[in-house]
């Protein structure tokens, strides 16, 4: 009888137990999705705002050599008249 009593003693999870195991994985769930943005916002930067910058970047130069060349332009056209 005893026997039975320790067994069923052992089976018995007490919610004391139980407070580390809900908080540790509460903490890896927000771990998780914390680890989650931290990547995602890495691959926003890298796919979509970083090639941005990079085509805003190549825009200016362009419309900086075209107005240097208009300029050019209009400085010879004038020298002819």
């Amino acid at each position: 009888m005893r026997k039975v009593q320790a067994v069923r003693a052992a089976r018995v999870v007490s919610v004391s137990n139980l407070v580390p195991l809900v908080y540790y994985g509460g903490l890896l769930v927000l771990f998780f999705f914390w680890i989650y943005g931290i990547v995602s916002f890495a691959l926003d930067l890298k796919n979509t705002i970083i090639p941005g910058i990079r085509a805003y970047w190549r825009g200016r130069t362009q419309r900086k050599q075209r107005q240097e060349s208009d300029n050019e332009r209009s400085e010879r056209e004038k020298q002819l008249y």
